[in-house]
């Protein structure tokens, strides 16, 4: 398959796409499907190991109320859009919450926030403990976002929260729901080529995300470098970035890719230089990381040859600290 070369007749259709996924504008339905994931693109099944999905919907945008959680939720999902611009002290690149969690975290093959309120707390494997959901938000936020945690008592966590508990409202406590198994898992485990990568790149992906990969349309996220995604991003890890690329990707005319050619362009991106994640060998205490997990954590080797990395600002801001029981050595 020959990579889609975008011509300037096509910015204006993307254009309106990445106005979508940052305003917001078509989020208003949920489908079905089995795709997304709790906030970061890296949930698990739903509480209690459940298998069947269950019949339900997320509320629309327009029922929130228009009392005082309603505004509580606006402001979240206004976090949500608008991140570097409304936390910039938190939110350090350029990337936003619906960068990856697609229509307000909606669409089930953009790592959905459906249903992520009712699946916490829960265990987390690459942290080895049970965390709540502001821990998991700010994992978000530190590694998606290479950006400083926030306070979990801030009004801002409140509010994000609150348009998480908005858009699970009435979700089963114990059942799965369309979402709950993160990104879609990709069907073969490919080995991407980052010379095929370069080339699909630059026939596909430079006129919204530039030949530098810093985004070179408003909006667009930067996909590599000081304002991207971290090293313990999920996003760093081949098989979740070739899912969100084959699922989502290009914006003009997404499903086009071949499952090859999505592993290629993941391996090409994330080959560049990304900030560092602190801590990051501290992950899977337990051991059992994913064999593409890009670092060393206990009892795993990484795959290839590591992308470089960034230092960041504050490396102490830029952690979540472990749960208690992990502090005490719990198990």
């Amino acid at each position: 398959m020959r990579p889609q070369v975008l011509t300037s007749t096509s910015v204006k259709t993307i254009q309106r796409s990445i106005l979508a996924v940052v305003v917001g504008w078509t989020a208003l339905a949920c489908g079905g499907g089995s795709a997304g994931g709790a906030a970061g693109g890296a949930a698990g099944g739903a509480a209690g190991g459940a298998k069947t999905v269950v019949a339900w919907q997320p509320p629309a945008e327009d029922s929130i109320p228009a009392d005082s959680m309603g505004a509580a939720i606006r402001r979240g999902l206004s976090l949500l859009r608008f991140t570097p611009e409304s936390l910039p002290r938190y939110a350090t690149s350029n990337l936003r919450c619906v960068s990856c969690h697609q229509l307000d975290g909606r669409k089930l093959s953009a790592a959905p926030l459906i249903a992520s309120y009712a699946r916490y707390p829960k265990y987390m494997p690459r942290t080895g403990a049970v965390v709540t959901i502001a821990d998991r938000v700010n994992y978000c936020v530190t590694r998606s976002l290479s950006g400083n945690a926030l306070p979990a008592d801030s009004r801002e966590m409140a509010d994000i929260i609150a348009y998480l508990a908005f858009i699970s409202k009435g979700a089963p406590v114990g059942g799965k729901t369309p979402g709950a198994d993160g990104l879609i898992a990709m069907q073969d485990t490919l080995v991407g080529d980052t010379l095929r990568g370069k080339t699909l790149f630059q026939g596909t992906c430079v006129l919204c995300h530039g030949t530098d990969g810093a985004g070179a349309v408003a909006g667009v996220p930067s996909l590599w470098g000081p304002t991207s995604y971290s090293i313990g991003a999920s996003m760093s890890r081949l098989e979740r970035a070739a899912s969100f690329i084959y699922h989502n990707m290009p914006q003009s005319n997404p499903g086009s890719l071949t499952a090859q050619q999505a592993f290629d362009l993941a391996a090409y991106v994330n080959s560049h230089p990304r900030p560092d994640s602190p801590g990051k060998e501290n992950d899977y205490p337990a051991g059992g990381a994913p064999r593409d997990v890009p670092y060393a954590t206990m009892g795993h080797t990484p795959p290839g040859t590591p992308a470089s990395l960034l230092p960041r600002a504050n490396p102490k801001s830029a952690m979540v600290p472990a749960p208690p029981s992990v502090r005490r050595g719990a198990p």
